[in-house]
C-alpha cells in the first residue's frame, strides 16, 4: 500500500508522500500526523480513499519552522499564529515570546538566589545556637547589607507623596498613583478601560495588612503575602475591564512598593519604573517588560535607537482583561522580590510618561535637589510637561527615615 501511495505521489510530479517529505523535512511521520491533527501543518491533499497525505516540496520549510518552535518551547497556539504570518511579523512574534521566556526566567532566578541567601542566613542562624549541628561560614551577604545599616539605628519608617498629571496633549488620565504609610503605587492603565484597569490594580493593594499587628513578617512569609497580592490585582484588573468590547486590549501596568517596616516588597510588570537614590547616585531596580527592551538586552538596539524605535509602546507583560478571542499579546504574571532597606534611602516610582520623555541624569537631579517627596513629584511632574507631555504621568517618592519615638 505504501508502494502504491509512493506511485501515486511521484506520478503527480507536483507533490510527495507522507514517508518522503518525512526525509525531506527531516521530521518523523508520527510528528507530521501530529502537526495534521492540531491543524498546524495541513497535506497538501488527503486521498479520499485510502486517506494517504500527500505534501507539497514547498512546505518542508513550515514544517521545519513547527519543529524549531516546539524545540524552544512555544505552545501550540501560538505556533498556529506564527506560522500564517509573514516572515517579518513572525519574527516580531517570536522575538515577543523569547523576551517573555526570558523574563520569566529573570524573575524564576531572582526568586531562587533569595531562596539560596534565605535558606543560607537561617543555616549561619542555627550554627550560631549553641548544640546546633549546622555549618559555621561567613555571616555577610549582600542581602543582609540593609540590616546592618540599620544596626542601632532605630525602627524605620516611610515619608511619602504622589502624583499623577494628565499631561499636554491627551485629554483623558489613565494613569494612577498613591503613597501611603504602607504602599507606593504607580500604574499606566491603556485600551478602552485603561482607567478603570490603572484604579482597580492599586486599590487591590491597599487592603493588605502589611505589618500590622504581630510585628513584621519574616521574609518567608513576606514572599507569599506578594505572591497572594500579585494575583489580587491580577483579578481586580480582569473584573475592571470585563465589560470592554476587547478585555485582553485593556490593561495597566503596576509598579508598587509595600513597606513592612523592615523591607519593601516589591511588585512589578510592564514598563513603568522604580529607582533607588543612594549614596547620591541613581539606579534602576526594574526591568522593562517591553519588546524595545528586550532589543536592547539582546544587544540589537541602542538605548539611543530605542527611544524612536515604532514598537516602543508594545508591552510583553501587562495586567490583562480575560482573552475573547485566541490571541493574547502579554502575560500577567507580576514579578515579585525583596528589598531591604537603608535610613536616607529615597525611592522613585514613575510611568512611561516620565520616563520616555526626562533623561535619568535630569531625573536623579530632581530628585536629588527635591527638599522632600512632595517637592520631588511636582518637580517630575514639572519636568515631564517641560518635555512636552505627549502622555500623562504618574509618579510617588518616598523616603527611608529613622522613625521619631515619643
Amino acid at each position: 500500500m505504501e508502494r502504491e501511495g509512493r506511485a501515486v505521489g511521484a506520478a503527480s510530479g507536483e507533490l510527495v508522500t507522507i514517508g518522503e517529505f518525512a526525509r525531506l523535512s527531516r521530521l518523523s511521520a508520527k510528528a507530521l500526523r501530529r502537526y495534521d491533527e492540531l491543524g498546524l501543518l495541513r497535506p497538501a491533499l488527503v486521498d479520499p480513499v485510502n486517506g494517504y497525505r500527500y505534501y507539497d516540496p514547498a512546505q518542508a520549510e513550515e514544517a521545519r519552522l513547527v519543529a524549531w518552535l516546539r524545540r524552544i518551547g512555544m505552545p501550540l497556539s501560538r505556533i498556529g499564529r506564527v506560522v500564517a504570518l509573514d516572515a517579518g511579523a513572525a519574527a516580531v512574534e517570536i522575538r515577543a515570546y523569547w523576551a517573555r521566556v526570558e523574563a520569566e526566567t529573570a524573575a524564576r532566578r531572582d526568586l531562587a538566589m533569595y531562596l539560596v541567601d534565605h535558606l543560607s542566613a537561617e543555616g549561619r542562624a542555627m550554627a550560631r545556637i549553641p548544640g546546633s549541628t549546622g555549618g559555621t561560614g561567613s555571616t555577610g551577604n549582600a542581602g543582609s547589607a540593609g540590616s546592618a545599616g540599620r544596626a542601632g539605628a532605630g525602627p524605620l519608617a516611610i515619608r511619602c507623596a504622589a502624583l499623577t498629571d494628565t499631561g499636554v496633549v491627551r485629554t483623558a488620565n489613565q494613569d494612577a498613583a498613591f503613597a501611603g504609610p504602607r504602599l507606593l503605587a504607580v500604574a499606566d492603565g491603556f485600551g478602552e478601560g485603561g482607567a478603570e484597569a490603572s484604579a482597580a490594580a492599586i486599590e487591590a493593594l491597599k487592603p493588605s495588612a502589611w505589618g500590622s499587628g504581630g510585628g513584621a513578617p519574616s521574609a518567608a512569609d513576606l514572599l507569599n503575602a506578594l505572591e497572594d497580592t500579585a494575583d489580587s490585582a491580577s483579578r481586580a484588573v480582569r473584573e475592571a475591564v470585563a465589560s470592554c468590547a476587547a478585555p485582553d486590549g485593556s490593561g495597566t501596568t503596576l509598579t508598587a512598593m509595600l513597606w513592612t517596616g523592615s523591607r519593601l516588597g516589591l511588585v512589578h510588570i510592564g514598563d513603568s519604573r522604580a529607582y533607588l537614590l543612594r549614596g547620591g547616585e541613581l539606579f534602576r531596580i526594574t526591568h522593562d517588560h517591553s519588546l524595545v527592551q528586550s532589543m536592547i538586552d539582546d544587544g540589537s538596539l541602542s538605548r539611543e535607537e530605542a527611544a524612536s524605535h515604532p514598537q516602543r509602546a508594545l508591552l510583553l507583560k501587562a495586567l490583562v482583561g480575560e482573552a475573547r478571542s485566541a490571541q493574547v499579546a502579554v502575560a500577567s504574571r507580576p514579578d515579585v522580590r525583596l528589598r531591604e532597606v537603608l535610613a536616607g534611602d529615597r525611592y522613585l516610582l514613575c510611568s512611561d510618561g516620565l520616563s520616555a520623555v526626562v533623561d535619568e541624569a535630569d531625573l536623579r537631579a530632581a530628585v536629588v535637589a527635591a527638599d522632600g517627596p512632595e517637592e520631588a513629584v511636582r518637580r517630575l511632574v514639572g519636568l515631564a510637561r517641560e518635555a512636552g507631555g505627549p502622555d500623562n504621568v504618574a509618579c510617588a517618592v518616598a523616603d527611608v527615615v529613622v522613625e521619631e519615638q515619643e
